[in-house]
């Protein structure tokens, strides 16, 4: 929850010229509801895509304070952020909820970065694998293979989401390896190796290198190192 429209303008054409020549990956900024019409407008006839950061799973009705998905679409949003750690943490959000929500948006053609992640006390318990695998069963495993195929997932172990804590780059791949297998055993080798997952978890410009060093990880999904565009882009550039 950062930035007004103004602001966001003013980070779209800093980051702009930045990230012009980062043609070996795909750059989404997802700011605020409010920021959207301006970051559409900004990111115009640039490499950089717009995403949300929350979506509803109804097209429309009495539901003060949520945006569908259509919605979303027609505001020029690409891409949309679903089950991040914060909103299933204060918001009540569950598998169920990510699901229809993830649905909702391939519906309306917006590409799903759905989150997982297990908290500080399950990765202590040394429950990862099985709150990984609840997670991916009661709401991923549920899409049919060609819905699945559009979605891009995110794992972010939330006691490293902006704690400064980060998980060492063979703690993320190891989960990341786990997720893939999961995919393997529902939708089939092809699909676990075409499947991009992300890293989210205070990710920043000196830890990239190890983390993008670990063949399992496709990306990085950036919390608070992407509020300022010279950080965001030596993320991207790396």
């Amino acid at each position: 929850m950062y930035k007004n429209p103004a602001e966001a303008r003013a980070f779209l054409a800093a980051l702009t010229p930045l990230v012009a020549g980062a043609a070996h990956a795909e750059v989404v900024v997802c700011p605020p509801f409010i920021d959207l019409a301006a970051a559409v407008d900004a990111a115009r006839n640039t490499n950089i895509e717009i995403g949300a950061q929350d979506v509803f799973w109804l097209k429309e009705g009495a539901y003060t304070g949520e945006v569908s998905a259509p919605m979303l679409a027609a505001s020029g949003c690409r891409w949309v952020i679903i089950g991040h750690s914060e909103r299933r943490q204060y918001f009540g959000e569950t598998d169920e909820s990510v699901l229809k929500k993830t649905l909702a948006a391939l519906e309306a053609g917006l590409k799903p970065i759905v989150c997982v992640g297990e908290k500080l006390d399950q990765r202590e318990s040394g429950s990862t694998e099985a709150v990984l695998a609840e997670q991916f069963s009661g709401s991923l495993a549920k899409l049919a293979p060609e819905q699945f195929a559009r979605v891009v997932i995110a794992y972010e172990p939330v006691w490293a989401i902006g704690t400064g804590k980060t998980a060492t780059p063979e703690i993320a791949a190891d989960a990341h390896r786990f997720l893939r297998g999961q995919i393997r055993t529902q939708f089939g080798a092809d699909a676990a190796a075409a499947c991009r997952i992300l890293y989210g978890g205070s990710v920043k410009p000196d830890n990239i290198k190890g983390l993008m060093a670990q063949p399992e990880l496709d990306g990085a999904l950036v919390g608070g190192a992407s509020l300022d565009p010279v950080s965001f882009s030596s993320l991207v550039k790396f």
